[in-house]
């Protein structure tokens, strides 16, 4: 009878080799669109769109929203972190599908990267975690080992699951690119390793946002990050002139590209927002200011090159932040949780996920009812509405008895309750499942959109993007295996097929 590893092995070799004769039929690229811009602007809510709109009507995001359809009302998965979230546009999926839950998470198959190779379960970090000393690419060394396959090095597009849009448009005869800000972002590659051309990962570093001491770190000013999203946004432009993302070496202008903006996710961070109506802080409100400047050189330089009639620009973000009411912010020590743990079981647990909420693996899943028990006891003093495990859970996700990666208990907290570092200032934060975490803004934006100016409310998800994407292209959505698994619809409001010029 075949081990639990070795069917795990069985089975992603099985999905792949599915895949491949799919891709390598796909079929030429005939839409009415000819090129996508993506844009994740990390933070930003559809209130924040809204209200930046409402209050400056010559803005660019305002020229925008007059020439598309914008979503007032797009939610991201849960839990609301920048891999799932991320993943969500590029696959159709949720992590039920992509099998990554968020950026630090566990593996029960795995092996660490040292010590004896056995699969008694790993911690899986995709952030600045396994980046060399240099921060210039990931460190083999550090990566977890697979011992299904010899014990070799899991790189970030292994863990994948599922394909991307990449892949789709790259098997079609067209040119990828995407920026974003660990190296680890090499996850965008697809299981395959190779759906982006021109792949542009320059480190942020670590979360500084709210610590003491701040030192040069990126993410611990606004300033500093609004150069570093302004770095990746000439990456873009060079792309748009047709040049990889050195500005050197020539290039097809990018089928489907873009990037994610780091600086209003940041101001949240730091100064949050002024009230309970989401009105911005000062600081919040000139990150959303920057960010509407690098849209409108994006915009500029399609128009210069023009590209600006055959250019769909989808405006959306990985995930929200919250609190949005400065009142309700409670910070609470993660260390408190990992306390109630230890003491309920000692030994556990294998990885304790925490932000705004917590995902919780055991190293011995049968004790999840002891802990989900021990929490329950201690829920006012640890901030917690309810704690999901055991049928709940398998609810949302599949089951961890089936599923190496699926955690074993989810903690949901109050509203504004952040689980945070004990010398943590930070103002708001993303990685659970209320609507501040995952009421997203969504934009589509281009000359070829029917009935241009449309507010559409009806509820969507962000997983909507990538179906939408490939179907704008004239390529079938149904080409990425998360769609078809999860029977992820399009984005409504435009008739792709109707549009087509052939």
């Amino acid at each position: 009878m075949m081990n639990s590893r070795f069917r795990c092995a069985l089975r992603r070799a099985t999905r792949l080799l599915a895949l491949w004769p799919m891709l390598a039929g796909a079929t030429p690229l005939q839409g009415a669109v000819r090129h996508v811009l993506l844009v994740s602007v990390d933070g930003l809510h559809a209130i924040d769109m809204a209200r930046y709109v409402a209050a400056h009507p010559h803005s660019t995001l305002a020229q925008m929203s007059a020439q598309g359809i914008t979503y007032s009302d797009a939610r991201t998965p849960a839990p609301a972190d920048s891999f799932p979230g991320l993943l969500a546009l590029i696959t159709g999926g949720t992590p039920a599908a992509t099998g990554v839950y968020y950026d630090v998470t566990w593996d029960r198959h795995l092996a660490p990267p040292t010590g004896p190779c056995m699969a008694t379960g790993a911690r899986v970090a995709w952030n600045e975690a396994v980046d060399r000393a240099d921060g210039r690419g990931i460190d083999p060394a550090k990566l977890p080992r697979d011992p299904a396959r010899g014990c070799a090095r899991v790189w970030p597009w292994q863990y994948l699951r599922v394909n991307t849009i990449f892949d789709v448009v790259h098997a079609a005869g067209g040119a990828t690119a995407w920026a974003d800000k660990h190296p680890a972002y090499a996850i965008v590659q697809g299981p395959f390793g190779h759906g982006v051309d021109d792949l542009y990962t320059p480190e942020i570093g670590a979360n500084a946002e709210g610590l003491a001491p701040t030192a040069d770190r990126v993410t611990a000013s606004i300033e500093r990050t609004e150069a570093y999203d302004a770095m990746k946004s000439r990456a873009v432009l060079r792309e748009i002139a047709g040049f990889r993302h050195d500005g050197v070496t020539p290039a097809p202008v990018p089928t489907v590209f873009g990037l994610n903006l780091q600086a209003v996710n940041v101001a949240q961070k730091l100064t949050g927002y002024a009230d309970a109506g989401g009105a911005p802080t000062p600081a919040l409100s000139d990150a959303l200011d920057h960010v509407d400047a690098l849209l409108g050189t994006l915009r500029a330089a399609l128009v210069a090159h023009g590209l600006a009639d055959s250019t769909l620009i989808i405006v959306t973000a990985k995930h929200g932040n919250g609190p949005i009411d400065p009142g309700r912010l409670r910070l609470i020590d993660a260390r408190h949780l990992r306390v109630a743990i230890e003491s309920a079981v000692p030994g556990e647990p294998a990885q304790l996920t925490p932000d705004q909420g917590a995902l919780i693996w055991l190293h011995h899943g049968t004790a999840a009812a002891i802990v989900a028990r021990a929490l329950d006891a201690q829920r006012a003093a640890l901030g917690i509405r309810r704690v999901l495990w055991g049928a709940r859970l398998a609810l949302r996700f599949p089951s961890p008895a089936r599923d190496s990666r699926t955690p074993d208990l989810i903690v949901i907290p109050d509203d504004g309750v952040i689980y945070a570092k004990p010398n943590a200032s930070k103002r708001a934060e993303h990685g659970g499942f209320l609507a501040d975490d995952r009421h997203v803004a969504m934009l589509l934006s281009g000359p070829m959109l029917p009935d241009p100016g449309r507010v559409l409310r009806e509820p969507v998800a962000t997983t909507e993007v990538a179906p939408t994407l490939l179907a704008a292209l004239g390529l079938d959505p149904d080409h990425l295996q998360a769609v078809r698994e999860q029977g992820t619809p399009e984005l409504p409001g435009a008739n792709w097929a109707r549009l087509s010029p052939h």
